[in-house]
């Protein structure tokens, strides 16, 4: 079986037990589960903190796992990325009191707490920085004003929490961050079941950004609201009772579908609508 890691808590969690719910696997019922067998489709799951799961990937343990961008560089494990899921973006910056420091450059010398101290590590080596760092596991924000340290580096969302706190961005960001599918490093064979459940990921990521649209239109115009929308491959075409008129059937992106809607009309499209997509394969 497919030994897939899950994050067993946070916000990261759920999103992750959503989209392979949609993408057709059984998942646990309750949080006190630390794994599931999916039978029908040779799955076995465990739900794992979210900074281990890179680890158990990369070490071969479990075949692949869903975690987050910056947690899987933060632990230097011997992992990929397959592929980017879409959910859990984040940006990754620093933060001081206004005036504390304009760049990177500017933190030579100085303390910074952060709970990624990987990730800041290496962005402080890339750039030739030698700087303390202070590794925390929560509540950074408060670590310039106990005087731990004298800037931090962490995830911003909104910034309300650093305001709160009487800190300030700076600087450019240090990584942006999602939640992504990863494996162990140099796997030449992949494991069975790793492309079906590829497939199936990529298939609800498209689902989610994507409707069909339908419309009636006269058949000289077909040529014209191709150009509007020409679908994936091509559109589909059918004729309709009514002499001279054809039914289109196209996949647009979801966020372009209102303004698509507004152009096949001004063509002569009719009857325009949009439905769902709950799953495919492109």
């Amino acid at each position: 079986m497919l030994r897939v890691a899950v994050p067993n808590k946070g916000s990261l969690s759920e999103a992750a037990i959503e989209i392979l719910t949609e993408a057709g696997y059984k998942q646990r019922r309750t949080t006190k589960d630390l794994s599931l067998t999916d039978a029908a489709n040779q799955v076995e799951f465990y739900y794992l903190r979210p900074r281990d799961i890179a680890v158990y990937v990369g070490e071969g343990t479990l075949d692949v796992g869903i975690s987050g961008r910056d947690l899987v560089l933060d632990s230097h494990a011997d992992a990929d990325v397959i592929m980017e899921l879409g959910f859990a973006s984040s940006t990754f910056r620093f933060a001081g009191r206004p005036g504390a420091a304009d760049s990177v450059k500017d933190l030579a010398g100085k303390r910074i707490a952060t709970s990624y101290a990987g990730v800041l590590q290496d962005h402080l080596a890339e750039n030739g920085v030698d700087a303390s760092v202070v590794r925390l596991d929560g509540a950074v924000e408060s670590a310039v004003q106990l005087g731990v340290a004298d800037v931090i580096a962490d995830v911003v969302e909104t910034g309300t929490t650093l305001r709160q706190a009487g800190l300030e961005v700076f600087g450019d960001p240090i990584l942006k961050s999602e939640a992504v599918l990863i494996k162990r490093h140099g796997v030449e064979t992949p494991p069975n079941g790793i492309e079906q459940l590829v497939r199936r990921l990529q298939g609800v990521l498209i689902a989610r950004n994507y409707v069909m649209m339908d419309y009636d239109i006269p058949a000289d115009a077909v040529d014209a609201a191709t150009a509007v929308a020409p679908g994936l491959e091509s559109p589909t075409v059918s004729p309709l009772h009514r002499q001279g008129w054809v039914a289109v059937r196209v996949m647009v992106q979801r966020a372009d579908a209102q303004r698509l809607m507004d152009q096949l009309w001004e063509v002569g499209a009719r009857a325009i609508l949009t439905t769902d997509i709950h799953a495919c394969r492109i």
